[in-house]
């Protein structure tokens, strides 16, 4: 039996299913259907220096630039995969789509020079609980798509947080405001830094992280997340 019959065969009895929609993938497809990437509700933000996730942080930090792959839609495809990605344990959607997204920003004129990824960093009793860090899944994939380095040590939280779910923008910064430190800032000093987190909402754990990343010297801040929650 040939290699492609072998494997054939085996996706027969364990099916390899698309992570959006759950149905068969297709030979040649990998993780998401060619069908469910299509429409995915993309913002192509990366290209638009006055996209509404940049918008958000104007006169809060002075970050270069900021985007996202995909619009939240409550309950569409988005929202599964991030269930999915946060607590179904399905650690390659934020891989898979990071390479994807990693590959069109490094051809943005406001992403083609990023230096350093990092990841939002979870507290480590979330991090032991949950066993792994979905932003740093995504950011792993970015790294790959726009060969780039990856930084999960000198961003730290230094405190939990409660979820930031149905908090109002004001409580969803009282609940991140001076939880975030760097260490070994000279590992940060003169480069552009790409910050990322699997959804903008508000922006305040963005905005606080960034604060923190803004006092390395010469540092250079730009923003992006899976998806922008309108």
């Amino acid at each position: 039996m040939n290699l492609s019959l072998f494997s054939d065969f085996i996706t027969l009895i364990y099916p390899r299913l698309c992570y959006a929609c759950g149905n068969n993938l297709m030979r040649g497809e990998k993780g998401i259907c060619t069908y469910c990437q299509f429409h995915l509700p993309r913002t192509f933000f990366h290209n638009d220096a006055y996209n509404p996730v940049f918008r958000t942080f104007w006169g809060r930090v002075n970050i270069e630039m900021a985007a996202s792959y995909v619009y939240f839609n409550k309950g569409g495809h988005v929202q599964a995969l991030l269930h999915k990605l946060k607590y179904s344990g399905i650690k390659e959607i934020g891989v898979f789509i990071g390479k994807i997204y990693g590959v069109e920003l490094q051809q943005s004129v406001y992403f083609n020079d990023v230096e350093m990824i990092i990841p939002v960093p979870l507290h480590k009793r979330k991090l032991k609980k949950r066993g792994y860090n979905q932003s740093e899944m995504f950011a792993t994939g970015l790294c790959e798509g726009m060969r780039a380095g990856l930084n999960t040590k000198s961003l730290f939280r230094k405190e939990a947080s409660e979820t930031q779910t149905k908090k109002s923008r004001y409580q969803r910064w009282e609940n991140v405001e001076n939880i975030f430190t760097v260490r070994k800032q000279e590992d940060l000093a003169g480069k552009h830094l790409l910050l990322v987190d699997d959804v903008i909402t508000t922006g305040a754990t963005i905005e606080a992280c960034a604060e923190v990343l803004l006092k390395v010297p010469g540092v250079k801040l730009s923003v992006c997340a899976i998806a922008y929650a309108i």
